[in-house]
């Protein structure tokens, strides 16, 4: 399956869950840097139980952009969460590889 119908996919989840009645929130990496594991326009979606689709990286920081999510789904606050190596943190948040995203988190509905 190509991004762009990967992309499509949970967009449609995400509608699907917010129609049945769902709290939702949508993460979409909106930039990346160096080596990143997913590109620009990826989404994941995330309910208020904690139920995921899509990919916006891997690891550590999918479990950190869910936690960021059901605050957003909470508060109806957007965020905007960026995942980066420093010497201190290279193996905790999931982006050895050097790269850093920025992932953008919104309620849905």
């Amino acid at each position: 399956m190509d991004t762009l119908q990967a992309s499509h996919d949970v967009l449609r989840i995400a509608e699907d869950w917010a129609r049945d009645g769902r709290g939702v929130a949508l993460a979409t990496v909106i930039e990346t840097w160096g080596s990143a594991p997913r590109p620009v326009g990826s989404h994941l979606v995330i309910d208020e139980a904690g139920d995921f689709a899509g990919s916006v990286s891997g690891g550590c920081v999918e479990g950190a952009v869910v936690a960021e999510a059901l605050d957003v789904i909470e508060s109806g606050a957007a965020r905007m969460l960026e995942f980066g190596v420093a010497d201190e943190t290279a193996w905790t948040v999931g982006l050895s590889c050097g790269g850093r995203i920025r992932v953008y988190v919104e309620k849905v509905g």
